[in-house]
């Protein structure tokens, strides 16, 4: 071994010593409080040391360690870094699942799939239950710095007509079906998403009739939605910061976009309906001002949980807009 490699493995093994140290004790700060509330799944560390550029994650007593990777990162950092916080909460190694987030604007190998296990588990969060696939996908089925919109979300649907865009597995309209919607029609291309989300309504006993999942793009389908006067009282529009449409014709970007999709609902809502719009896009500037509302707040502090509250950078931006 050579001194750079020395110094480099001492380096390494010295940010897994802290990484540990920092986990373990925000482990005992979060654990007991979230077991009250019935929350399994909850952000343990987001970069707060900034030479260790990584997230953990628990699942009901599984670890998933994510590195945002850069060309300079250093090939067996990531597993050093999940067998350090692995002993240190006493996680056996079948249930650590490392991956790499990879930074900036591009799709590509940042939504690839990992593994074709099909595995999921089943998490709690408060009265409800998910399913989630640690193996297979960056992207787990539960995105949970969003469980607080999710209760807002809840605590407004009784009596209405709840519209999910960009669903994933339907988390949201879960929720909205629990709180008393009359109805939820949720919207994703994806059909591993359409299939999930309804797993995920089986799971939490949320009939078929009433709650309709749409495997379509989000554009076809608020055409065909204001086609045939179709309105909704209540919508979340949470859509990814980047996405390539299937024909190739139009790359969809938040920062460019965002006037257009938000028009687009706002033409399918009704007089003093509530659209929650959020993204995680790191640089995010709204145009809000040419929307037909009576209102745009942004609530940003409200929705981010405790977990995922960071000095280093928000993990998303969130607005409560009326009709």
């Amino acid at each position: 071994m050579t001194l750079q490699e020395f110094e480099l493995q001492e380096k390494n093994q010295n940010q897994a010593q802290m990484l540990a140290n920092k986990v373990k004790k925000r482990f005992k700060h979060l654990r007991k409080r979230y077991a009250a509330q019935n929350i399994e799944v909850f952000r343990l560390y987001d970069w707060d040391i900034p030479e260790i550029r990584a997230a953990v994650d628990w699942y009901a007593g599984h670890l998933v360690i994510a590195e945002y990777t850069r060309k300079q990162s250093t090939p067996g950092w990531l597993p050093m870094m999940g067998a350090a916080v692995a002993e240190a909460l006493n996680v056996p190694s079948e249930k650590v699942h490392l991956k790499e987030r990879f930074m900036g604007g591009q799709e590509g190998s940042r939504y690839e799939r990992l593994d074709y296990t099909e595995q999921k588990i089943i998490v709690s969060e408060r009265d409800l239950f998910f399913y989630v696939n640690l193996w297979d996908y960056v992207d787990t089925g539960l995105f949970s710095d969003h469980r607080n919109t999710r209760q807002l979300v809840r605590e407004m649907a009784v009596g209405k007509d709840f519209l999910n865009l960009y669903c994933y597995t339907g988390s949201f309209s879960c929720y909205a079906a629990k709180g008393g919607a009359c109805r939820t029609v949720s919207v994703d291309r994806s059909e591993t998403a359409i299939r999930w989300a309804r797993e995920n309504m089986n799971l939490n006993g949320i009939c078929e009739e009433g709650n309709t999942l749409v495997q379509a793009d989000t554009f076809d389908f608020l055409k065909k939605a204001k086609r045939e006067h179709e309105t909704f009282d209540l919508a979340v529009v949470d859509p990814p910061s980047f996405s390539t449409s299937r024909e190739k014709t139009h790359d969809f970007d938040i920062s460019e976009d965002h006037p257009m999709l938000l028009t687009a609902v706002v033409s399918v809502m009704r007089a003093g309906a509530t659209i929650f719009f959020s993204t995680n896009h790191q640089n995010f500037e709204p145009r809000l001002d040419q929307l037909e509302i009576s209102d745009a707040k942004e609530i940003t502090s409200i929705t981010i949980p405790e977990d995922y509250a960071s000095k280093k950078k928000t993990i998303h931006r969130c607005w409560k807009i009326t009709v």
